[in-house]
């Protein structure tokens, strides 16, 4: 899984770069807007998936960047050579009093999103953040009120869900084809990297601004283990597989079958690799969702660090090491990013889809601008893919408090479980504060 991962980390960034470094002046055409039209975006995190998330935005002519952010001198070269205009700072704080600033892209580790995100909410701007939205459930509530009080446009990071094959499975589940889904199982086959703490202080490389960087997490010394990309491996700055996949695995069923808060939460799991980090190897989460309307109870399952919806990895479906699948009265679908699959086969030979009633997505980034300039709504705005985050990081909770949660998402208070309180809310470091 280290080669995965590194791999991964390898194509992801060197597309992001090529992106920006291809599209820091995007081509004109007479459909395209003016620059004084451009939606002026202000970016925070220059490399890895914040230089896609650039790529992106300019791909779809709609934007020009004024302001750049990154912590890291040694990573910002590219988008610095881009955007020479652009205004840089290391602190996001500072980048946010520049004034000719309508929108900004959060791609930070996920300790900073809250902060970034809540900072830019309530400045007046629209806001793309990529997943999970917050670290913590609590920072998740936050920002939601925080969105819902300005009334500027959000999204969030799940650039799959713009892509037809989610779009296809929706339709099928909702246009009753399975018949009423009372069970679902998502899975994911990845496992986190092992990582080490530093024995003792240690340097941080020249041009790391290592204090901005941990922000608002716990002070520890510098080690390059928990800093780009292995950050998401520690529970100060990510939470493990489930934080960096479940808001994209989970958004399917989400959506497909309009499901909101669950009403309890309990997980399982253990680490199955040697570090200093100890966010589990193989998880397995239980949540149990409410009836909505005429749609029945649902209970959904997350597993990870196996290629299908068994931690004893015996039961698998070819070609679908990681995805969803749904179980209905009246057969199952099995579905990934680009595919799926009804079942039992027999019983679906010859069989035509509903006609299509979701629109074919103008792209994920290209969404965001367009309601920004032209009004509307977002498929992922923070009122829904909140809920999403919320359910991923309730799991994280429930693992590490080693006990079933009963979870009020009106309140947004756990009801029965005093421990989950240190889990569900961190203390900020000074200076750092919502």
């Amino acid at each position: 899984m280290s080669r995965q991962s590194s791999r991964r980390q390898f194509v992801q960034e060197v597309a992001g770069l090529s992106a920006v470094a291809a599209l820091g002046v995007p081509a004109t055409s007479a459909a395209q807007p003016t620059r004084q039209d451009r939606v002026r975006l202000g970016i925070i995190g220059l490399a890895g998936q914040g230089a896609y998330n650039t790529g992106e935005c300019m791909r779809s002519g709609l934007a020009d960047v004024v302001a750049l952010c990154d912590v890291d001198e040694n990573r910002s070269g590219a988008a610095r050579k881009s955007f020479p205009k652009a205004r840089f700072y290391a602190d996001y704080r500072r980048m946010l009093e520049q004034k000719d600033i309508e929108a900004v892209v959060v791609s930070t580790p996920d300790h900073h999103h809250a902060l970034a995100t809540v900072a830019a909410l309530r400045s007046g701007r629209h806001v793309y953040c990529e997943k999970p939205l917050t670290h913590s459930v609590h920072e998740g509530r936050v920002v939601m009120e925080a969105a819902a009080k300005a009334r500027t446009v959000t999204q969030m990071g799940t650039q799959i869900h713009a892509g037809d094959n989610y779009r296809r499975v929706v339709e099928i589940v909702q246009a009753g084809v399975l018949g009423p889904v009372r069970r679902v199982h998502v899975w994911c086959s990845r496992r986190p990297d092992p990582g080490r703490r530093a024995g003792k202080d240690a340097q941080p490389p020249k041009g790391l601004n290592y204090d901005l960087w941990i922000g608002p997490a716990p002070m520890r010394p510098y080690h390059a283990s928990h800093l780009h990309f292995n950050w998401r491996w520690w529970w100060d700055f990510g939470g493990g597989v489930l934080a960096d996949m479940g808001c994209h695995f989970m958004d399917l069923p989400f959506w497909a079958l309009n499901l909101g808060s669950p009403t309890t939460v309990s997980a399982t799991g253990k680490v199955t690799y040697k570090g200093d980090n100890t966010v589990p190897g193989v998880e397995q989460v239980e949540y149990q969702f409410p009836a909505r309307g005429e749609q029945p109870a649902v209970h959904l399952t997350w597993y990870h660090g196996v290629p299908g919806p068994d931690l004893a990895g015996k039961t698998t479906y070819t070609g679908y090491d990681s995805g969803v699948l749904f179980e209905g009265a009246k057969g199952s679908l099995v579905a990934n990013y680009g595919a799926y699959r009804l079942l039992p086969e027999d019983r679906f030979r010859g069989f035509e889809p509903p006609k299509p009633f979701i629109p074919r997505s103008v792209g994920h980034h290209r969404e965001w601008l367009q309601a920004i300039r032209n009004g509307g709504r977002t498929t992922c705005n923070f009122a829904y893919s909140g809920l999403v985050s919320e359910a991923v990081l309730l799991g994280n909770a429930a693992y590490r408090a080693g006990e079933r949660l009963q979870w009020d998402g009106k309140t947004g208070r756990v009801t029965n479980n005093g421990k989950a309180a240190a889990f569900l809310r961190r203390e900020d470091r000074q200076g750092w504060t919502l």
